[in-house]
């Protein structure tokens, strides 16, 4: 009887250890607070990607364009003092920034990022959208990078993660 007792409370343990970390596979986020997260950006990850495709086209292609190519003049405020939204391919400047920011800038919006005003048209997501969906439209927006920017974007986040 007490062998079937310790025996069960190992099958359960084993199970909840199987489910914890499933969770943290299909969670591409951290379970620690926000100050302490670490994210990471999967581009490679084609169920993720593909998710984050579809609420791109939904939320972000609008302003950014439906090729990830940005408005027009995206460098300079137009006449109200906004900066039109910038590409995200290749040619804009969102692979210069590391993942934590991008999500920050996604969820919270750039004033709340920055810690200051700074006239803007994009809105913040955190009401909007899942932290898993921020997560899926950045790991879209990189799966679309060469491989030579991904490698340069993954070297940014090295050194934002080492300050």
């Amino acid at each position: 009887m007490q062998l079937n007792l310790k025996t069960n409370f190992i099958y359960i343990g084993a199970i909840l250890l199987v489910i914890g970390l499933a969770l943290l596979i299909i969670n591409p986020i951290s379970l620690m607070q926000d100050d302490q997260r670490q994210l990471r950006l999967l581009p490679n990850d084609k169920e993720l990607v593909l998710l984050g495709k579809d609420v791109y086209a939904q939320q972000c292609a609008a302003c950014h364009g439906a090729n990830l190519e940005g408005q027009a003049n995206w460098r300079q405020r137009d006449n109200k003092g906004y900066m039109p939204a910038p590409p995200h391919d290749a040619n804009g400047h969102t692979w210069h920034h590391p993942d934590e920011y991008l999500f920050s800038v996604t969820k919270y919006g750039i004033e709340e990022t920055l810690g200051r005003e700074y006239p803007n048209n994009m809105p913040a997501y955190e009401t909007h959208l899942t932290d898993k969906q921020i997560v899926a439209v950045l790991s879209y927006i990189k799966s679309t990078w060469s491989e030579r920017i991904q490698n340069q974007h993954d070297q940014i986040n090295i050194r934002a993660n080492n300050q």
